[in-house]
């Protein structure tokens, strides 16, 4: 039973330093000794702006006039909105605009943000497709930054970077450090290669390289990127090219969204495994090391916990291990018994962390629950 302990909870030790810490810094050490930066050049293709909504009619307005600052030449430019099964004002509002772009299609019945994108790429006529959701607003120069990167031949798609505004609670301070975290590994991959994932948020790619999506795709964010890597060419991070968004101030607001984005990586590596295959997949051990091994974490947390426990007897080492480990959610119940508290930075920290994992965790046993993930 010790020699049990002493593999498990020196294995999930070492995976979790890998995927939390190790692999963070060989794409740094990458991006730092082989940089790969991107001949970007202005040009001015055509634009295909793609829009997925499903009851979209408190943001609709502000997207359309945010749409319209866009820095770009105006008739280079079309907008697409796919309304899916909508049954507040969207679908009226959308067709009283009068942007002679805009091309709104309406299905009566939902069946999902991938089919939606679907029918949007084939109703379009753009060289370029640049993928937003309704809620986030975009900067002015966004998509002149964006086409810029695709100026570059060996760069087939760029995701912009997504900022948080109106960061009250301690909890939304957690998850923005979270996010900071996340987008410095994605602006390291970038510069050493390719991201293996974008924000849905805002993100541009050349339409001869879109595939139809699998009806039901979640994580079209990653699915398409991991396509155009498939394909020969990079996906590159843009931070000039913004969007700004609103941070979820408690966990019950962050759980079911985050449930459902973390079960879209099981179904991605369901609808695409050839994701897992190293010789199918050019970006493997990146996948690997910042997706799926990310799903794992909560999993070995707890391996590391309980074998660390049955061995805190045998050296100091693994007693350091197992109180560090209590005591991070010992942190997490003072920040929820003391909620001023929870904005102190190591507070703030663990409690983003505990209900990330936490969040993934239940991802898996909500997908095996109930693969039909695909609607809004």
């Amino acid at each position: 039973m010790t020699h049990i302990a002493w593999f498990v909870c020196w294995t999930s030790a070492l995976l979790l330093v890998h995927v939390f810490v190790g692999y963070p810094l060989i794409v740094w050490l990458q991006a730092r000794l082989r940089p790969r930066p991107v001949a970007r050049q202005a040009i001015l293709p055509r634009v295909s702006i793609v829009v997925a909504v499903h009851d979209g009619e408190r943001y609709l307005r502000a997207k359309l006039v945010n749409l319209r600052q866009l820095d770009y030449p105006s008739e280079l430019v079309e907008i697409v909105l796919v309304c899916d099964g909508c049954h507040d004002g969207t679908v009226g509002m959308a067709r009283r605009s009068t942007d002679p772009r805009l091309t709104v299609i309406e299905h009566p019945e939902r069946r999902g943000k991938a089919e939606c994108l679907n029918d949007a790429v084939a109703a379009s006529t753009g060289d370029v497709l640049l993928f937003t959701d309704i809620r986030q607003r975009l900067s002015p120069v966004a998509l002149r930054e964006l086409v810029a990167n695709l100026g570059d031949p060996t760069v087939g798609a760029v995701g912009g970077e997504l900022h948080m505004e109106n960061v009250r609670t301690g909890f939304a301070q957690g998850v923005d450090f979270y996010w900071r975290y996340e987008k410095t590994i994605r602006h390291a991959e970038s510069l050493s290669g390719s991201t293996i994932g974008v924000s849905g948020a805002l993100y541009a790619m050349r339409r001869s390289l879109f595939r139809p999506l699998p009806p039901g795709t979640v994580l079209d964010d990653v699915l398409v990127p991991m396509r155009v890597a498939a394909q020969g060419k990079r996906v590159v991070f843009e931070p000039r090219a913004m969007a700004w968004d609103q941070p979820s101030q408690v966990p019950e607001d962050e759980r079911r969204r985050k449930i459902r984005t973390l079960a879209g990586n099981f179904q991605l590596m369901q609808l695409a495994p050839w994701l897992l295959a190293p010789w199918s997949n050019p970006l493997w051990f990146r996948f690997v090391s910042h997706k799926v091994l990310r799903l794992l974490a909560p999993w070995l947390i707890v391996a590391l916990t309980v074998s660390s426990g049955l061995l805190v007897t045998r050296h100091p080492m693994y007693a350091l291990a197992f109180g560090g480990l209590v005591g991070g959610l010992l942190l997490v119940g003072v920040a929820r018994l003391r909620p001023p508290l929870g904005r102190l930075l190591p507070l703030r920290i663990a409690v983003a962390f505990f209900y990330l994992n936490l969040f993934a965790a239940q991802a898996l046993l909500a997908f095996a629950r109930n693969r039909r993930l695909h609607l809004w």
